[in-house]
């Protein structure tokens, strides 16, 4: 095997899997997210090749990643979340594939599930939300979104890198039909220490995170209200 699309986890260091861990400490190139944590891009070897994505196009990397396996060399390409999940691994995965390098995909513990429960809030609940629906929230800047589809599917919706457009999603969200009382929140650097979150009303959501930072996601459902027993729970307990 030459290249690696290694999951490095949500943020916290700590949450990177064994194997993804294994593998950082023993590749010879590590080509890696800017949202990585700078603890897990430390573990690599001293002599190991230590490549920033930053300010590299998707094009250009994947050049690079063809590059890197076609010299030999153990290469893990570390990528925030999971690679599968809005990280744009599909396209890295077919260019080595088209390139016939070698490669293998090691799953990350995603956003989508740890964030919000960073937060205290389950995606999924029994009698609450029995279905996830995603969506990129880049996707709001060309109104690609379809908002009239989103507003009447069950579940919990989760919206990734929406806090730049966060009036504009709830706004389509409401105007085609979604309650604007549904229960929201925006949880910003979740797993971090210095994580935040709001919650509140779906009509109000974009106003009450003013000023949260990215990354960040949304989530939009009944579940929230259940994060909000189980915070109002774990503080009846501690002051009992």
């Amino acid at each position: 095997m030459s290249v690696y699309l290694v999951g490095a986890g949500p943020g916290d260091p700590g949450l990177i899997t064994a194997k993804g861990l294994d593998l950082v400490r023993t590749c010879e190139a590590l080509v890696y997210d800017v949202l990585v944590a700078p603890e897990l891009v430390d573990e690599a070897p001293d002599d190991a090749l230590l490549i920033p994505r930053d300010g590299i196009g998707q094009d250009e990397l994947n050049r690079l990643l063809v590059e890197l396996g076609r010299q030999g060399l153990e290469v893990v390409r570390l990528k925030g979340g999971d690679p599968f999940v809005f990280g744009r691994g599909g396209e890295e995965a077919l260019a080595l594939a088209e390139a016939e390098v070698p490669f293998e995909v090691v799953p990350g513990v995603s956003a989508m599930s740890a964030v919000p429960a960073s937060a205290g809030i389950p995606i999924t609940h029994r009698g609450v939300a029995a279905q996830v629906t995603l969506v990129s929230g880049h996707s709001a800047k060309g109104d690609e979104l379809d908002y009239a589809h989103l507003a009447r599917t069950p579940g919990t919706l989760i919206v990734f890198m929406g806090v730049a457009h966060l009036a504009r999603i709830a706004g389509g969200l409401v105007g085609t039909g979604k309650d604007p009382s549904t229960p929201a929140a925006v949880v910003s650097r979740g797993t971090h220490d210095d994580g935040e979150s709001v919650s509140g009303e779906l009509h109000e959501i974009a106003e009450l995170a003013r000023g949260l930072e990215s990354p960040a996601l949304l989530v939009v459902g009944e579940v929230v209200s259940v994060g909000r027993s189980l915070a109002a729970l774990a503080s009846a307990a501690a002051r009992a």
